[in-house]
C-alpha cells in the first residue's frame, strides 16, 4: 500500500527530480517506510513513490521498480493471486528477482500489455512507462478501493493517488469546480470523473488509460463492468455454500502480511463475519478495533464486544465526543475533495487507533452492496409495488402528505412528503430523490440568483439516472443495485476508508469486494437479498446462522453514523452557525442567507433533521478556506 505519482510532457520543458519529490512529500502520509524517483533517459516523463513496506520488506521491494531495461513501474495496492501467476509465469521463462506483486505486474505487462489487469486479484492503481514504446499505462481496480486522479491539458500529464501531489506543481493552476459542488450538495460526494477542481479527472474504476507521449493522445478504455443479467437458478442451500465458501477464501487471501494484522469491528454483520472467519485462519488472537459514542442510538460497542468475546480477539475500543470535530479541518485537508459522509469522522478516529498496533486492517465494507442492505433499498421496492395504486396516490396519497406534512414539522413527514411528491417521476430519478441531501427544489431555494443562473440546465439527478439505463439488466431493482455500485460505492465509501486509513499509514483490506464474490452475488435473484419487503441480506444472514450470534445478525441496522442531529442542536451549534453565518462564505455568493437561516433555524426549533444538509454546507465551507483562500 503506497502512494504513487508523475509527470509526463508531450510539449516543451524537462521533468525534474525536484519536482517529483515534491509532488511525493504531499503524500508521505500514504508511504512513510521509503520514497524514490524515476525521471526518463529524455527527462520527458517522471515517476514519484512512497511506500508501506506489507510484502518482502526488503529494499529488492524498492519503486520506481525497472523490468527488463525497458519498464518501470509505480504501484499503490495488494494483488492476492501474485503468487499463482507468478508461478505461470516462471514456466513461461520469466525471472524474478523479488518476492513482491509489483515484479509479477510488470512481467504480466510485458505479456499482455493492456489485458495485464483482467488477470490481477486484487486493489490497485499503478502507472507502467515503456521506454521503448514512449506510453504511460495508467490502471485502476474493478471495484475502485485505490484511487486514481490525473489531469492533462494537451502539454502535461499528471496523475497521483491525491490531487494534492497535482496541487504542487506550476503546471496546474487551481480553480473551484462549481458544476462539481452543484452535483456534490445532492449526493454528498464529487461523482466520477469530477473532483472539485477544474481539470483534475478520477480515473474511474475499472478502467485504464493509456497515453501515447509521440503523439500527445490519450485513450481510456473499460475492461471490467459488473453484470447483473443473468442469473443462476440454485436451491437456497446451495447459495449458502457458495457464499461460505467464496467468501472465506476472500478473507483468507486478505490476511497475507509480512506485518501486524487485525480487523475493524462494527458490530454489525458485515465485519462480525470477517471477524470470524479471520478467527479460523490465524493461529494468534484477532486483534479488533471498535468506536463507539455516548449516544446510545449510535452506539454498537456492546455488539462489538459480543462477537469479540465469542471469537476470543484482542479487543480495542475508542469513544467519539463532539471534540472530535476540532478534527474536521484536517480531515477536509485530507478528503481534498468536497465530502459530507459524516462518518469520515470515525473511520478516520477508528483508523488511528488501529494504526497504534497493526499496520493492515480487513473491513466489512460491501456487504451492503452485495446483499442490498441498505433501508432505500425497502423504500425503492415499495415505491416501485405502489406504482399500481398510481390513481389513489394522485387523488389521496399526494394531498394528504403534502397537507400534513405543513401541519406536523418532523423527519418522518418531510420524507413521506418527498416520497408522495417524487413519485411523479421515473423510478431511477424517484431513487435520486430519495436518498439526496438537496432536492432540485432545495437547492433552488438555498442557491443564490448568481449560482442559480450558474447552474441552469445542469440536472444533478441525470449523472445516477444514467447509471440505471448503463446497467443492461431489467431488474429495476438490480439496476438499483448497479447504481449505488458504480457510484455511491466508490465515490464516498472507498474513498472514505481510503482516505481515512492512508491518512495515518494503514491499509484497509475488504473481503466482501473480492470480483469474484461480487460476480457470484450478481448472479443472485435479488428476492434472495431483500426477502419481502424488510428481510435485507436475508442469504447473507442464512449462511451465517450459528456463526455469528442472532443477537448481532438480527438485531435492527445502525450503520456507521454519527449523532451529529444532536450535536448541531448542542455542542456545535456557535460553532455551525459562525462558519456558515460568517462573512466568507457569504462573500463567495453561493448561497441565499435567508435560505441558510432557514436550515439552521429548522433544525435547531423543530424536529426536522436537517444534519446532514448543515454537515455537506459546513465541510464545504471549510473546503474553500482550505484550498482557496
Amino acid at each position: 500500500m503506497c502512494g504513487i505519482a508523475g509527470k509526463a510532457l508531450t510539449g516543451s520543458g524537462e521533468v525534474t527530480t525536484a519536482e517529483l519529490e515534491q509532488m511525493g512529500q504531499a503524500i508521505i502520509h500514504r508511504g512513510p517506510d521509503d520514497s524514490g524517483t524515476y525521471v526518463s533517459p529524455d527527462k520527458k516523463v517522471g515517476l514519484s513513490f512512497r511506500r508501506l513496506a506489507i510484502i518482502d520488506l526488503s529494499m529488492r521491494g524498492h519503486q520506481p521498480m525497472i523490468y527488463r531495461n525497458r519498464y518501470w513501474i509505480v504501484f499503490n495496492g495488494e494483488i492476492y493471486n501474485y503468487q499463482a501467476l507468478k508461478a505461470d509465469l516462471v514456466k513461461d521463462g520469466y525471472a524474478f528477482r523479488s518476492q513482491t506483486d509489483t515484479e509479477v505486474i510488470m512481467a504480466l505487462y510485458d505479456k499482455y500489455q493492456e489485458k495485464v489487469v483482467e488477470h490481477l486479484r486484487g486493489m490497485f492503481a499503478l502507472a507502467i512507462y515503456d521506454e521503448q514504446e514512449k506510453t504511460l499505462f495508467c490502471a485502476r481496480d474493478r471495484v475502485g478501493k485505490k484511487p486514481f486522479k490525473y489531469f492533462y491539458d494537451g502539454k502535461v500529464f499528471l496523475f497521483a493517488s491525491e490531487l494534492k501531489a497535482i496541487l504542487t506543481q506550476k503546471e496546474y493552476h487551481k480553480a473551484p469546480d462549481y458544476e462539481a459542488i452543484h452535483h456534490y450538495l445532492t449526493y454528498q460526494y464529487v461523482p466520477a470523473p469530477l473532483t472539485g477542481f477544474v481539470g483534475i479527472k478520477k480515473l474511474e474504476p475499472g478502467h485504464w488509460l493509456k497515453l501515447n507521449l509521440q503523439t500527445a493522445t490519450i485513450k481510456i478504455e473499460r475492461y471490467w463492468r459488473l453484470d447483473y443479467s443473468e442469473k443462476l437458478e440454485l436451491s437456497e442451500a446451495e447459495w449458502k455454500k457458495r457464499i461460505m465458501t467464496k467468501l472465506d477464501e476472500s478473507v483468507a487471501i486478505r490476511m497475507m502480511s509480512d506485518v501486524p494484522l487485525g480487523a475493524f469491528l462494527s458490530g454489525g454483520i458485515d465485519s462480525s463475519a470477517v471477524v470470524a472467519l479471520m478467527s479460523r485462519h490465524s493461529k494468534n488472537k484477532v486483534k479488533t478495533f471498535s468506536i463507539g459514542f455516548k449516544e446510545a442510538r449510535y452506539n454498537e460497542l456492546p455488539y462489538a464486544r459480543q462477537v469479540a468475546e465469542k471469537f476470543k480477539t484482542d479487543h480495542t475500543e475508542f469513544i467519539v465526543s463532539p471534540d472530535a470535530v476540532e478534527t474536521l479541518p484536517l480531515l477536509v485537508r485530507h478528503y481534498e475533495e468536497p465530502y459530507a459522509d459524516s462518518s469520515a469522522l470515525p473511520s478516520y478516529y477508528v483508523s488511528k487507533l488501529t494504526r497504534q498496533h497493526v499496520t493492515v486492517a480487513l473491513n466489512g465494507d460491501g456487504g451492503d452492496e452485495n446483499f442490498a442492505g441498505y433501508s432505500r433499498y425497502s423504500v425503492q421496492k415499495f415505491a416501485l409495488a405502489y406504482d399500481r395504486f398510481w390513481l389513489l396516490h394522485q387523488l389521496l396519497a399526494q394531498p394528504a402528505a403534502t397537507a400534513f406534512s405543513r401541519i406536523v414539522k418532523n423527519t418522518f413527514t418531510e420524507r413521506a412528503e418527498r416520497f408522495a411528491r417524487t413519485m411523479s417521476k421515473d423510478y431511477a430519478r424517484r431513487y435520486v430523490n430519495y436518498i439526496c441531501y438537496f432536492t432540485n427544489e432545495a437547492k433552488a431555494k438555498l442557491y443564490s440568483p448568481a449560482f442559480k443562473a450558474q447552474m441552469t440546465g445542469i440536472n444533478s439527478e441525470d449523472h445516477l439516472a444514467a447509471k440505471f439505463a448503463e446497467s443492461q439488466t431489467p431488474d429495476e431493482l438490480d439496476q438499483t443495485l448497479y447504481a449505488d455500485f458504480t457510484t455511491y460505492l466508490p465515490d464516498d465509501l472507498l474513498a472514505k476508508v481510503d482516505i481515512a486509513t492512508m491518512a495515518v499509514s494503514l491499509e484497509g483490506r475488504s473481503p466482501f469486494l473480492d470480483h469474484e464474490l461480487l460476480e457470484l452475488t450478481a448472479k443472485m435473484p435479488f428476492e434472495l437479498k431483500l426477502k419481502g419487503r424488510d428481510q435485507k441480506k436475508y442469504i447473507l444472514k442464512e449462511a451465517l446462522r450459528g456463526l455469528i450470534p442472532d443477537e448481532v445478525m438480527f438485531r435492527p441496522k445502525m450503520g456507521f453514523g454519527v449523532p451529529i442531529e444532536a450535536w448541531f442542536r448542542d455542542d456545535l451549534r456557535q460553532y455551525t452557525r459562525h462558519v456558515l453565518l460568517g462573512p466568507k462564505l457569504k462573500k463567495r455568493n453561493l448561497f441565499n442567507q435567508a435560505a441558510l437561516h432557514d436550515i439552521l433555524d429548522g433544525h435547531e426549533k423543530t424536529k426536522v433533521n436537517h444534519a446532514n444538509q448543515i454537515w455537506a454546507l459546513l465541510t464545504l465551507e471549510l473546503w474553500f478556506e482550505e484550498y482557496f483562500d
